[in-house]
């Protein structure tokens, strides 16, 4: 069994008083909750599609009952998900911080199911529609045996709301996002493969405005050369081990209340 990596003194003590910390999580966290990556989803039926052959606004004119029912197939497989020590640290981290920013590349929603509040979703959100044609967030729409359904405002069809190849990123989140990494004390970067831009650029933003940085992960990373402290492990035993020795059982001081 793999030790826990000793976790540094001086970043126990920042994230202790800091006010304003930033954290990007990528794949690696949700895959500890049993989610599988992009690429490992394709099984069963789905077996012999290539997901960039099903996340794409050409894959969604060509087919979209096809594209609709592969999304609502990785819905279930999340379903039956449940948010880690990990994500449930990161809350607690939220409570302690006064200004605190989740950035996350994962479309999940693990995250705001384990509790978080200031949750920035890079690349959507599995669980929510938006109107294919007028590219607008659709919250209900009329029971229908149509697939995908239709859009209660114009009748167009109704398409995951999430980021695919080809398409740019939500430019207000990418925003907020920079603005986070610009401005916080303390970065994390977790369980990410640190090649995917324009989230892979963030931590650099923080070095850049003199943040301590600190990546997460089981295994190095093109950025674990430039960071304060690189900790090599799961997400879901290192960060409970930080959040205990930065506050253990005590009273939030200075930080804010969920």
């Amino acid at each position: 069994m793999n030790s826990l990596p000793a976790i540094p003194t001086p970043l126990v003590t920042r994230l202790r008083t800091a006010h304003r910390a930033a954290v990007l999580t990528g794949a690696g966290i949700s895959a500890e909750s049993g989610v599988p990556t992009f690429r490992e989803a394709q099984t069963g039926l789905w077996a012999r599609y290539n997901p960039e052959d099903l996340a794409t606004p050409d894959a969604f004119c060509r087919n979209p009952k096809l594209v609709w029912e592969w999304y609502a197939w990785r819905q279930e497989r999340v379903r039956q998900a449940e948010p880690n020590p990990g994500h449930l640290a990161l809350v607690e981290m939220e409570r302690r911080i006064a200004e605190f920013t989740l950035i996350t590349q994962n479309v999940d929603g693990l995250h705001r199911r384990a509790g978080s509040h200031q949750v920035l979703e890079l690349h959507g959100n599995l669980f929510r529609a938006k109107c294919f044609d007028e590219d607008r967030p659709v919250e209900n729409w009329p029971d229908s045996e149509e697939i995908p359904p239709r859009c209660p405002r114009c009748g167009g069809l109704l398409r995951p709301d999430v980021v695919w190849f080809g398409e740019m990123l939500p430019a207000s989140a990418l925003r907020a996002a920079e603005q986070a990494a610009a401005t916080a004390e303390v970065f994390f970067s977790i369980g990410t493969s640190a090649l995917v831009y324009p989230a892979a650029e963030l931590p650099f933003t923080a070095l850049r405005a003199g943040a301590m940085v600190v990546e997460i992960n089981p295994q190095p990373t093109p950025l674990s050369p430039h960071v304060s402290f690189s900790l090599h492990g799961p997400a879901g035993v290192i960060l409970p081990a930080l959040v205990e020795q930065a506050w253990g059982g005590s009273a939030p001081a200075g930080g804010r209340e969920a």
